[in-house]
């Protein structure tokens, strides 16, 4: 058994109310899998210590808060106080990104408050597209205006968003090409360029944007496009940062370290949306990148400490 040490910024926690009220089917037939999880916060740290991970930043994932629309906000407070007694009935093994329910803007806002200021939340998690809109919609410029006035962790999870169907669990290919579009969104809706004080995390080695980034990139020959960029597609993209998760591989991490230097990237497992052996394939698979010492550490644990310095210190 390893010693903790991992911080594991991509991590889901599934309380059985919040499975009654979406419905397992639904969170089923996103996964691979075919199945909802079987979950405790046990489950968590049991595979937390058979991998050496210290402390988990716990999200909901898709579908979101997926219910009637009336139940929605009330939903979501709940697992976001589920996810405050997780970090106070186990300290230091859990954080927690809270979710909002939009894309109800105004229940967001006091939803960010009440998550930050009364429950402590490290961060806040959202999903990369509500109702067929992503992030870089201008509907969602109060949430994206109060969060970047609290300087707050933003950490974004795919979901199934409005491409065609094709037959394919959407965690297979809708989930990065999501990430990809709100990316997108977000940087050429101006998001990126008015909220610098926002930390964005993004899952999965951020999808396809590695691959497309110099192909974004030529949208600066367009002044519209250009003014929402003013220091380049790439710049922007390099402030970015993203996740291990299901891309702890060379193929993957090889295309994004190409983009972004290796304090950009965090660990992730995405368990137990993911089963433990893809957690303990993430492990293996950076150590098996032969990345200097220094730079492992960096990603496994010291940069999500630069991002959120008070899991070591304390707030």
């Amino acid at each position: 058994m390893q010693s903790p040490h991992r911080i594991d910024t991509h991590h889901h926690f599934v309380p059985p109310f919040y499975l009654a009220e979406v419905g397992a089917e639904a969170v089923a037939r996103t996964l691979v899998s075919g199945k909802a999880p079987e979950w405790t916060p046990r489950h968590s740290i049991d595979a937390m210590d058979r991998n050496g991970i210290a402390t988990a930043m716990v999200s909901i994932s898709a579908p979101g808060f997926q219910c009637d629309e009336g139940k929605r906000a009330d939903l979501c407070c709940r697992c976001n106080d589920y996810a405050a007694k997780m970090r106070a009935d186990f300290p230091g093994r859990f954080g927690s990104f809270a979710g909002l329910p939009l894309p109800d803007v105004d229940a967001s806002l006091k939803e960010i408050a009440r998550s930050l200021d009364v429950l402590k939340a490290d961060g806040i998690c959202l999903l990369t597209s509500y109702d067929g809109r992503y992030l870089g919609d201008a509907c969602f410029a109060p949430v994206f205006e109060e969060l970047n006035r609290r300087k707050a962790v933003v950490y974004v999870h795919p979901t199934e968003g409005c491409a065609c169907d094709i037959g394919l669990p959407p965690a297979s290919l809708e989930f990065p090409f999501d990430t990809t579009r709100t990316i997108a969104s977000l940087m050429f809706g101006g998001t990126f360029n008015r909220c610098r004080d926002i930390k964005f995390i993004f899952s999965h080695a951020g999808g396809a944007i590695p691959f497309l980034a110099e192909r974004l990139a030529r949208l600066e020959r367009r002044p519209d496009f250009k003014a929402h960029v003013p220091e380049g597609v790439i710049a922007e993209l390099k402030r970015l940062y993203y996740d291990t998760a299901l891309s702890a591989n060379a193929l993957a991490m090889n295309t994004l370290m190409s983009l972004v230097a290796v304090e950009q990237v965090v660990f992730g497992s995405d368990y137990p949306y993911a089963p433990e052996d893809t957690m303990t394939g993430t492990v293996k698979g950076l150590a098996a990148l032969k990345l200097p010492e220094a730079d492992l550490a960096a990603i496994e644990r010291g940069n999500a400490l630069r991002i959120m310095p008070w899991l070591e210190t304390g707030r």
